[in-house]
């Protein structure tokens, strides 16, 4: 477990997963990540958890991956990283998801939402995925599900130009649900995510499955994405953009 995840079990079945280092804008360390997937983990093995809501703090929701944590990591293969299983866990998890954004939403803060159910963004929520930038590859099956859900072009557009994008335009374009007031979207994340949990549980999962799809051709986009990783991890391309983001960054400041 990590210091920096905060899980708890609220009234309405709901688990929380709050991410809480502000002082680092919630950028992801290995043992965060690994928070995650056992959260995830234990819900779908749970009775009593029959949905999930991510969160942040008040106005940062999550930053992406710490890179100096993520250099460190670097040494050993991306197929073994913490971020990797969690993904994978991600793509695979049953118990319905609920996302709340609220600010800063970078790399991975923006492609976990496309795993969620449902998505719910204030209006300081600002969306990034700054991969290609970095000298790295789409990851979280984002390279697959961003194109079926805003159209190729402007896939394109946010995964390769890394185009940032605010909660109104992420509504529009059908990444969030609805935008929310920052003071009450917890609440209404939260109260959206009960619902979900006393549904039939049986009809839940079969029905959520169906609307899915065919989960082989995430997978499939999955692994794809993470042999490219792989590679491109490796690259000068990347370990100097690495250096360069790491020589002009602030302490604390993440991509």
């Amino acid at each position: 477990m990590s210091e920096h995840v905060e899980i708890v079990d609220v009234e309405g079945g709901v688990r929380r997963i709050t991410l809480n280092r502000p002082e680092k804008k919630n950028a992801l360390t290995g043992a965060m990540y690994d928070a995650m997937r056992e959260a995830l983990e234990s819900a779908d093995a749970s009775e009593a958890v029959g949905a999930v809501v991510f969160a942040g703090v008040p106005g940062i929701f999550c930053a992406g991956n710490d890179i100096a944590d993520f250099v460190t990591r670097a040494e050993n293969a991306f197929s073994d990283a913490p971020s990797l299983r969690f993904i994978r866990q991600l793509a695979r998890t049953k118990t319905p998801m609920v996302a709340a954004v609220d600010g800063i939403a970078v790399g991975i803060g923006t492609t976990l939402t496309l795993h969620c159910d449902l998505v719910y963004a204030s209006p300081a929520a600002r969306f990034r995925m700054p991969f290609v930038e970095l000298g790295l590859v789409p990851e979280a099956a984002s390279s697959y599900l961003l194109p079926r859900r805003v159209g190729r072009l402007k896939a394109t557009e946010l995964l390769l130009l890394s185009e940032m994008f605010g909660a109104d335009d992420a509504e529009s374009l059908g990444l969030v649900n609805g935008v929310i007031p920052s003071d009450m979207l917890l609440e209404h994340a939260t109260a959206q995510a009960a619902r979900l949990a006393a549904l039939p549980r049986g009809a839940l999962t079969a029905s959520r499955a169906l609307i899915r799809g065919d989960q082989a051709l995430v997978d499939a986009a999955l692994a794809a994405e993470a042999e490219a990783f792989d590679r491109q991890l490796g690259s000068e391309e990347a370990q100097a953009a690495f250096r360069a983001f790491l020589a002009k960054a602030k302490p604390g400041t993440k991509a």
